[in-house]
């Protein structure tokens, strides 16, 4: 199946799998969603990544985390902003702060795909790609 927003996907898998307190889940790997996988897991959203398959038929595993005895999501909400229908940009001084800096926004940068505190301590902006929190 042909995807056109391989983020949106990425964030429908790991919602959906999150919210069936799924363990893992598989995502089609693309540099993109490498990258966000790699920032959500830095920021401690995710546990362990990693690369199964061979050749085009590649899927990045993601391991989902929870907490307590009843498995509460630490993901609560994924929110995607910016979308091939409407491109969404801000420059340094106008990024976004997801619930008052609890959350994360994950922002496209011209130096790769970081968070928007690491953006805003780099003094650049970019594509807002997505909220976490």
């Amino acid at each position: 199946m042909a995807v056109n927003d391989t983020i949106a996907d990425m964030l429908t898998r790991i919602r959906n799998a999150s919210l069936a307190r799924h363990k893992t889940t598989k995502v089609p790997v693309t540099k993109m969603t490498r990258s966000i996988a790699r920032v959500l897991r830095e920021e401690g959203f995710i546990g362990e990544v990693e690369e199964t398959g061979e050749g085009i038929k590649r899927d990045l595993v993601i391991e989902l985390k929870y907490k307590g005895k009843n498995r509460t999501p630490i993901i609560t909400k994924l929110k995607r902003v910016s979308r091939p229908g409407l491109r969404v940009y801000k420059n340094r001084k106008e990024l976004p702060r997801v619930l008052g800096g609890i959350g994360i926004a994950i922002i496209s940068t011209s130096s790769g795909i970081m968070t928007d505190r690491e953006a805003r301590r780099q003094g650049i902006g970019g594509e807002v790609l997505c909220y976490v929190w």
